[in-house]
């Protein structure tokens, strides 16, 4: 099991979009708070990410800038947000000297993975020759079928942002690696003790169970485990196990004496009784409380 394509997926909502854009100076579009995360690739010229709070980041050709939690920002062709419009009412200019790629995923944050929420506001990727070629590739391929039309566009597109996604996260975490979860994910012991618990939720394990799958002693895997998670190993697959529930509530129709068993409860009180710990509804409520849910997945 690959714990990050697992966390990718437990979160998404709805397919991605992207847009790409030429514009010529003075240019100034702002982005609004965004339930979701977005991300922007300067593919010509120089700009600035302009940050609610925080320092602006200057941007050049090739950089890639990812806004995991979809906080509200400016882009412009200087440090300074004054006169900024919404991105959708830039004027394009087909002969200007500034282009930039941009997207948004729809992400729900009730459901935000520790991995990512470590993630800080702007996580900003300067070009660099021989460093993340995937991501590269990957931004290459996309920049190309914004603005083809080829047969088969959208289903390209669609797979593209999925891979970039990714990719963006797992060059933070190459570039993070010797704390928390990044570190964790390159610990052997706790990474595959990590891919057990994703791989079978609903299995009855025990911290000692746990620790003998990876080769480790119970104090040993529940003190490292602790240390790099946060949490400690039962507590952690308590909480996947919610946040699997609740990934299901809301994309599929399955009774929940289905789920239930799915995510290791064999008795739907008792699973009702933890959700509404964790999310202060009972699974009924919640799903009733997103009626678009199934669809939206099919978008």
């Amino acid at each position: 099991m690959d714990v990050l394509s697992d966390v990718i997926a437990a979160m998404r909502t709805g397919r991605p979009t992207s847009s790409r854009l030429r514009v010529n100076s003075p240019w100034c579009c702002r982005f609004d708070r965004y339930d979701g995360a977005g991300f922007h690739v300067l593919l010509r010229g120089t700009g600035w990410l302009i940050q609610e709070h925080g320092a602006p980041t200057r941007l050049a050709t090739g950089d890639v800038v990812l806004v995991p939690h979809g906080s509200a920002h400016v882009l412009s062709d200087s440090p300074h947000a004054e006169g900024a419009v919404p991105f959708d009412a830039v004027a394009a200019d087909p002969d200007g000297r500034t282009e930039f790629l941009c997207g948004k995923y729809r992400l729900d944050h009730t459901r935000t993975h520790p991995v990512l929420a470590e993630l800080p506001e702007v996580v900003h990727l300067p070009a660099q020759l021989g460093r993340h070629p995937e991501l590269r590739t990957a931004i290459d391929l996309l920049a190309a079928e914004v603005t083809g039309e080829r047969p088969g566009r959208d289903a390209v597109i669609s797979g593209l942002l999925d891979l970039l996604l990714t990719y963006l996260v797992r060059a933070w975490l190459d570039e993070n690696a010797r704390t928390g979860w990044p570190r964790a994910l390159r610990d052997r012991e706790i990474a595959a003790a990590l891919a057990a618990l994703h791989a079978d939720p609903a299995a009855p394990w025990r911290t000692a169970d746990l620790a003998a799958h990876v080769g480790l002693s119970r104090a040993t895997l529940a003190r490292r485990f602790t240390a790099l998670i946060g949490q400690p190993p039962m507590t952690y697959l308590t909480w996947w196990r919610m946040t699997t529930a609740a990934h299901l509530l809301h994309t599929t129709d399955q009774p929940l004496s289905a789920i239930a068993r799915q995510v290791g409860y064999g008795s739907p009180f008792a699973f009702s009784h933890t959700f509404k710990r964790h999310y202060g509804h009972t699974p009924g409520r919640y799903r009733s409380a997103q009626p678009c849910a199934r669809s939206a997945k099919r978008e």
